[in-house]
């Protein structure tokens, strides 16, 4: 299970996000920063504002997986 919406603020529905699960702890990863300096890699949680945000569905529970799509292309 993840975190809730109001801990994580907006990587909880944000295309960049990818939850980290270790045996001790649950980390939300910017996929963004891999390419773009201006983002942390692991962001102080809530994120209220950011200037990368794209909504988009909830994040898989699996560790680095890409968030999913119900919606057809």
């Amino acid at each position: 299970m993840t975190d809730a919406p109001e801990r994580v603020g907006l990587c909880f529905r944000c295309i960049h996000a990818r939850i980290v699960r270790t045996p001790r702890s649950v980390f939300w990863r910017c996929a963004r920063a891999e390419w773009d300096p201006r983002f942390e890699r692991y962001p102080r949680l809530p994120v209220v504002a950011c200037i990368g945000f794209e909504p988009g569905p909830r994040p898989e529970d699996e560790p680095g997986e890409p968030p999913s799509s119900s919606e057809p292309a």
